[in-house]
């Protein structure tokens, strides 16, 4: 699945005859614009490389054919870019991708299948012809920076129907992020009270990661829910001695960050989507097992070479990672800063380096024996050219990382030569440009130093006195977030909130993952 965003779309829910039009516009590709794409290719759409005509591409949600929400009535190539415009169906899920995409949530991201494509020298595609068989809405494409450039949002005007001074009528709608302001213009009778709907997940994190008053406004809406079922006995049974950093006096910032949630290894060999929209406990990843041979022929009519090619059928199989907490509804009524929020923050982080660690520990499981490192600078540099000649020697590609451990790459800081001179100098050090060099060294970054030309990973869920030289390609993480469930508990006044997805990683060649000991 290519995945590519646009620069920006409007949105526009009310046509100049006061019906509903909703319909998205915008640039659904700009050409020969590279992107990284969700397998980590490098990719870019050269002029008329997408259709025009044909079947109109569906409209989905997170490119899940499960989520439809619309189709595409218009294509215009103006041979820059890609222009498109979308009718968005009537239904609850295309109202919900609707309000987002006014709220500057959501942005575009085309799924075609390559049928035509080639590559540069750096091994970047250039897609030249491509069936187009989706548009998605999702939270975040391959370009950064992409927003809505205009929103009219609009209701059809109508003439409420005139109702008996006598009779209470209840109501839903859905729920509004801003204070409902009512402007009285005729006698206002007794109604029955509205119960507040409470925002789902998706809709409470987007307004937590907005901030401001979008978060101000969300945690309104579910104090008026609160407020609403509020019983006489709710606070009878209070229990907030496990939180008492925030509970129950206000206090003046966040909660103090003393874990910093960044995942290493994940960022530097990247993620990849789960094979078939992450269907299944399990996905087949094929491997070369024995290569067709070619050799020169001796004489003519001689039998040319001929080998039996086997490719196998590796079996991945996905872990679940999930994490949950509970918090009372003192605990959410009386903090401030709101607690959900924080707690949410925490989960997420922990997730992120729960799957970080798992990557890490399979990294090293995964690597062949290179030998052992005696902590000297001299013995460093022969097993790292050791490690990258079984590499080279098995396949023709070099190392392109090595991994270690904080402890590890502190001895490599702290590598001199026989009159203590820095074997990896710190950066800008007056006198040592040059200098005993086998790359470069800064004890306030990790990515600072470059063993022999090797781009470091310092991760400290990476098991200790263990050294791996590897190419990127050679490993490969796989990656589908869940997100957060969130669940009442009346018996004990209480919200339980989970965060969960799955993960998985697959190393296709051992000679090209090498394992030094300490």
């Amino acid at each position: 699945m290519i995945k590519f965003n646009l620069t920006d779309f409007t949105i526009d829910a009310a046509g100049p005859d006061g019906l509903p039009r909703r319909t998205i516009t915008g640039v659904a590709v700009q050409y020969n614009t590279f992107a990284t794409v969700s397998d980590g290719t490098t990719v870019s759409f050269a002029p008329g490389s997408l259709p025009t005509d044909g079947r109109p591409p569906r409209v989905f949600m997170y490119h899940n054919s499960d989520m439809p929400v619309g189709l595409v009535t218009e294509r215009v190539d103006t041979g820059s870019e890609m222009l498109i415009a979308m009718k968005i169906s009537s239904t609850a899920l295309g109202n919900e991708a609707l309000v987002l995409a006014a709220d500057n949530v959501l942005e575009l991201s085309v799924g075609v299948n390559p049928t035509e494509f080639s590559y540069d020298a750096d091994g970047n595609m250039t897609v030249l012809k491509a069936d187009w068989h989706e548009i998605s809405l999702v939270p975040t494409a391959a370009f950064q920076g992409s927003t809505i450039s205009q929103v009219a949002a609009s209701e059809p005007d109508t003439e409420p129907e005139a109702e008996p001074e006598t009779e209470t009528e209840t109501e839903e709608t859905p729920m509004e992020l801003e204070a409902e302001v009512i402007v009285p213009t005729a006698p206002i009778f007794a109604q029955v009270r509205r119960e507040p709907r409470l925002p789902n997940a998706a809709e409470f994190i987007v307004a937590m990661h907005k901030g401001g008053l979008e978060a101000a406004n969300a945690n309104k809406v579910w104090a008026d829910y609160r407020a609403y079922h509020k019983s006489d006995l709710e606070f009878a049974d209070t229990d907030t001695s496990n939180v008492p950093g925030i509970v129950p006096v206000p206090i003046l910032g966040p909660v103090f960050a003393d874990i910093n949630y960044i995942a290493p290894l994940l960022s530097a060999v990247g993620t990849r989507a789960m094979p078939a929209n992450g269907t299944g406990t399990t996905f087949i990843r094929p491997t070369w097992t024995t290569h067709p041979t070619v050799a020169a022929q001796t004489n003519e009519f001689d039998a040319v070479s001929s080998t039996t090619s086997v490719i196998a059928s590796n079996v991945v199989t996905k872990s679940t990672f999930a994490g949950s907490a509970s918090l009372s509804y003192q605990t959410i009524s009386f903090s401030d800063p709101a607690a959900m929020a924080i707690i949410m923050q925490d989960l997420a982080g922990q997730y992120l380096t729960a799957i970080d660690a798992f990557a890490c520990n399979n990294l090293k499981n995964a690597a062949t024996s290179a030998g052992v490192w005696d902590g000297t600078a001299v013995d460093l540099m022969k097993s790292i050219y050791d490690a990258a000649v079984v590499t080279s020697d098995a396949t023709n590609f070099l190392p392109t990382h090595i991994a270690v451990d904080p402890t590890t790459w502190g001895k490599f800081g702290q590598l001199v030569d026989d009159v203590n001179r820095p074997i990896f100098p710190a950066i800008g050090a007056p006198g040592l440009i040059g200098t005993n060099s086998m790359g470069a060294g800064s004890a306030a970054s990790w990515s600072g130093s470059n063993p022999l030309g090797l781009q470091i990973i310092v991760d400290n869920k990476f098991p200790a006195e263990t050294i791996v030289i590897f190419n990127s390609n050679a490993f490969e993480i796989y990656r589908q977030d869940q997100g957060l469930l969130s669940v009442e508990n009346p018996s004990t006044i209480s919200r339980t909130m989970s965060v969960f997805g799955y993960a998985a990683t697959f190393a296709p060649n051992a000679n090209m993952i090498q394992k030094i000991t300490q």
